[in-house]
């Protein structure tokens, strides 16, 4: 169910992310001065829909490429969308270190009692509990062993969550590379309509360097709420990292002078 509603929420971020740019740009460009001042409505000017240069002209009227670089730019913004979406409510306190985990192991270790506060992990798994459990499978083999476990244990959890980061970095460095194939494409039709002979064709000039230009602000607006977005949160889910790595040896810091009864029945006896 949740790999459908991921889906679901994908697609409709597509769908938003494809129609409400061509639905602004053709509203931001309504109304027009020209040249004595006068507002001119562009729905109604022919002149003006015959000469195109609008954001639905860039769009498809820069052929088979550039309709297919404009969906590409529009699909990237929308995993932008997506997988920042989806980091943000997976890096949080609550969703890492749910109070209750935490709660309910201070409670057990503060009893001495170990296979309860493992019991608790197995009952709430996160980010924190994989920490706390790699900690107490090494009790056996000392405190040193223990602080080796729980920093390669955080070293994993903090690996798992920046995979999943990673992909909002990819989206955000894939935007100016698709803007500026856009570009490129761009100045080529420029230069080809310069090479038939078309110099006094202002308009089909305009056109092609419009579609230079607006690929290039496209990959731009995808890219730098995406690289914002990410180190943001690649920021905040260190720093919660080290708060569940230092929680968890101090939760820990009781185990420095106790001994383990491995043949307890019911698994591992804490003893002072």
């Amino acid at each position: 169910m949740n790999k459908i509603k991921k889906t679901m929420a994908a697609a409709a971020i597509l769908i938003g992310t494809c129609a409400a740019p061509v639905a602004a740009f053709q509203s931001f460009g309504q109304e027009l001065t020209n040249e004595a001042g006068e507002t001119v409505d562009a729905n109604t000017t022919s002149n003006q829909q015959k000469a195109g240069g609008g954001f639905y002209d860039i769009v498809f009227g820069s052929g088979v490429v550039g309709m297919l670089l404009w969906f590409a730019l529009f699909g990237d913004g929308a995993l932008a969308i997506y997988f920042s979406i989806d980091s943000s409510i997976l890096i949080k306190p609550d969703k890492l270190m749910p109070r209750r985990l935490m709660d309910g192991v201070q409670a057990a270790m503060a009893e001495g009692d170990v296979v309860k506060a493992m019991e608790i992990c197995q009952q709430n798994p996160s980010a924190m509990s994989s920490i706390v459990m790699a900690a107490f499978q090494h009790i056996e083999e000392g405190f040193e062993a223990i602080q080796e476990a729980v920093t390669a244990a955080s070293d994993l959890e903090q690996e798992k969550i920046q995979q999943r980061l990673n992909w909002i970095s990819v989206c955000g460095n894939l935007g100016p590379s698709l803007g500026l194939l856009g570009t490129v494409q761009g100045m080529i039709l420029t230069f080809q309509a310069l090479a038939a002979g078309g110099a006094g064709d202002a308009a089909a000039l305009a056109n092609s360097i419009g579609q230079a230009l607006w690929t290039t602000a496209g990959g731009l607006i995808v890219s730098i709420p995406s690289i914002t977005v990410f180190y943001s949160l690649r920021n905040k889910a260190n720093r919660l990292i080290l708060k569940m790595t230092a929680l968890t040896m101090e939760i820990l810091n009781g185990l420095r002078n106790v001994s383990v009864d491995p043949g307890a029945e019911g698994g591992e006896e804490v003893q002072a």
